[in-house]
């Protein structure tokens, strides 16, 4: 079995005070875990603060966003090279508040999958449908057309280097989990989308699911067959629930 992958993704939280103590409370404990990966991805501004208290440590840092553009006159991006200069080894990709609050579509997540790969990043490639298109039994088409815009830019190939997320994105920050049952299904399907292309490279990518994870469901979650760790959102920022799902995901 894959070693499981446990990022936390701060979203537009954190202050440097703040971070410190999340860190203090995080690196002894994840420093102890064997058998599984973890992240954090804190925003821009933390990013140096951040990349220094990982210093020795396992843990990688990454980045919530990336500009599609290289340096030059585009105020307000954050090039791939810069992300690399703080250290950074993963980047977040089509996050769903990316998608429905940035107005991001599937080919502007694309181009930025394929920038940021060939800069040496390893994008965290979220995928995932609302409430409504769920309710319309919508789910499959909206991931098969989320991930077949990588896909068809990059190539299956490219997913050896990259891990997916699905991000149901009802259960983003409402407390309302999928159930493992209803998590696997769709973890399932991604990975026989990606077998249709490339069955070996299917086999090997890591899918995360990222749907308010807590230490309480990571367990039975991470249990699935095809749950290959978490992208964790609001449990990210308390260290002592961050360090249960990342020792849930030990156990599987």
């Amino acid at each position: 079995m894959r070693v499981k992958f446990v990022a936390g993704n701060w979203k537009m939280n954190g202050s440097v005070a703040g971070n410190a103590t999340l860190l203090q409370g995080l690196l002894p404990a994840l420093q102890s875990l064997a058998g599984v990966e973890t992240a954090v991805c804190p925003p821009y501004p933390y990013l140096v603060q951040v990349q220094q208290a990982l210093q020795g440590s396992r843990v990688a840092l990454g980045g919530q966003d990336v500009c599609q553009f290289g340096n030059g006159a585009y105020t307000g991006g954050v090039s791939v090279a810069m992300l690399r200069d703080l250290g950074c080894s993963h980047v977040i990709l089509g996050h769903s508040e990316r998608r429905t609050l940035f107005g991001e579509s599937d080919a502007l997540v694309a181009e930025k999958f394929v920038v940021a790969q060939q800069g040496g990043l390893k994008p965290i490639l979220c995928v995932g449908e609302t409430l409504a298109e769920r309710e319309a039994g919508s789910t499959e088409a909206v991931v098969a057309r989320q991930l077949d815009a990588v896909l068809q830019k990059a190539g299956a190939g490219a997913l050896k280097d990259a891990v997916i997320a699905y991000e149901p994105v009802w259960a983003i920050g409402t407390g309302k989990t999928a159930s493992p049952d209803e998590a696997q299904a769709v973890h399932a399907f991604i990975r026989g989308r990606i077998a249709k292309s490339d069955a070996a490279v299917a086999a090997a990518t890591r899918i995360l699911y990222g749907g308010s994870v807590k230490g309480s469901n990571a367990e039975l979650l991470f249990a699935m067959p095809d749950i290959d760790g978490g992208l964790i959102g609001g449990a990210a920022l308390v260290a002592d629930e961050f360090v249960a799902i990342c020792r849930a995901a030990v156990r599987h």
